[in-house]
């Protein structure tokens, strides 16, 4: 029997010839990822078992990305910890305030993860990293522990669902939209433990930065990872940045896959998810009758070159609805200083956005934009569940940056039209 590539990518990563669907696993890690939350909990237990070293210091990588500029005293003392403990075992991937990113937007950004390889991160949303051809997955401040002292993890081999992409999308949409209508499709179960393979013509028709998107969100269907086929996109993006060779792995012929979704992307279109799940989607032209206080353009998600860019093109030379409050937040160091650079900073601030350096800070309710009782926002986030801004009285719509801008200026879900 044949092979998906996630399955190619974690047998190569056993030792073994070949591995089916339900086998359970021992294999060698490329890195092993933190945050500024998650990590000080894998500290603790990393201690508590009597480790004293890391396995290699150059492939753990930790971030501090939730609360940074710490916004409390509980959030400093969780990035002291991070910080006492990058020191002490010379971790070589530490991001602290003035180059930190967003982690899931800093990594691939910085080199630090490439094609081939298996990544384990104490964040849900490290199956981000699929979009390079790599294994990734989130895990458990416990498994990152131990993957940190040993350099390996067990995972039970999941079997896969294929996506067959054709076509190209319009210029009003992105990956974003994509991921909503799968997800709208299959349900947030719909995926559970599976890997979420993505192939087909269509695929050369994505940017790395919607890729990145869609494999970023396979965890909201449930997914154990999602993962795009290496191609002259991929290989573009990664030269000069890897620090690594990277490995090309590709899905055998006979490859098995529990069920086959063909996906015609030039039939895609905005679409936003409502509360309080990923799965409840509709078209966004048909929700222009809900008024929004917030809007919120960044997160892990949806918070690269690319999206600000689509912010810029829709908000330049005008301005945000009255009672609506806009937030803008790149997802690295470097994606705002191209902002600054090309004049999109200049642009928001003008439209009456607000700016703010890498965080994480709005999208898991944690600071830069708390909901109140009653409050709507449409953001470029990943989840909405009941809290997830803010008060459990709020609400989360989930949409691209294209809605998301558009939405902005008219003070209702909106529709961004092709021009």
């Amino acid at each position: 029997m044949g092979m998906t590539m996630t399955q190619k990518i974690l047998a190569a990563h056993a030792g073994l010839n070949s591995v089916v669907p339900g086998q359970l696993i021992s294999a060698k890690l490329d890195i092993v990822l933190g945050n500024d939350i998650t990590t000080p909990v894998a500290v603790n237990e990393f201690k508590k078992a009597g480790f004293d070293k890391v396995f290699d210091k150059d492939k753990v990588a930790i971030v501090l990305d939730h609360f940074v500029p710490n916004k409390d005293i509980k959030a400093a003392q969780q990035s002291k910890t991070c910080r006492e403990f990058a020191c002490s075992h010379c971790v070589s991937h530490f991001y602290d305030v003035g180059k930190m990113g967003i982690e899931h937007a800093l990594l691939p950004e910085q080199g630090v993860v490439t094609a081939g390889d298996c990544i384990i991160g104490a964040d849900s949303h490290t199956c981000t990293y699929g979009a390079l051809g790599a294994f990734s997955t989130g895990v458990g401040s416990t498994d990152m522990a131990a993957g940190m002292a040993t350099g390996m993890a067990w995972f039970k081999v999941p079997s896969a669902i294929k996506f067959n992409l054709s076509g190209k999308l319009h210029t009003n949409c992105s990956g974003k939209d994509v991921i909503l209508t799968i997800i709208g499709m299959i349900g947030v179960d719909g995926a559970l433990y599976k890997s979420m393979e993505f192939t087909g013509e269509g695929v050369k028709n994505l940017s790395m930065d919607d890729r990145l998107c869609i494999c970023n969100m396979a965890i909201e269907a449930g997914a154990k990872n999602g993962i795009f086929p290496v191609d002259e996109v991929t290989m573009k993006y990664l030269e000069g940045r890897s620090e690594r060779e990277p490995v090309v792995f590709e899905a055998d012929n006979d490859a098995e896959y529990e069920k086959v979704y063909d996906i015609d992307l030039s039939k895609i279109v905005p679409t936003v998810a409502c509360p309080h799940l990923p799965e409840n989607t509709h078209p966004a032209s048909e929700l222009n009758h809900i008024k929004i206080d917030q809007v919120v353009i960044g997160s892990c998600t949806n918070g690269r070159l690319e999206d600000m860019k689509a912010a810029y093109e829709i908000l330049k030379d005008k301005k945000i609805a009255d009672g609506v409050r806009c937030i803008i937040i790149p997802g690295t160091m470097q994606i705002l200083r191209d902002c600054v650079e090309k004049g999109y900073y200049t642009a928001f601030i003008d439209a009456g956005a607000i700016v703010s350096t890498p965080t994480c800070g709005p999208c898991l309710g944690g600071y830069m934009g708390i909901l109140a009782e009653g409050e709507k926002c449409i953001a470029t986030t990943n989840r909405n569940f009941v809290g997830r801004m803010g008060h459990v009285e709020s609400e989360v719509y989930l949409a691209s940056p294209h809605t998301a801008a558009a939405s902005a200026l008219k003070g209702f879900i909106t529709e961004y039209k092709e021009v």
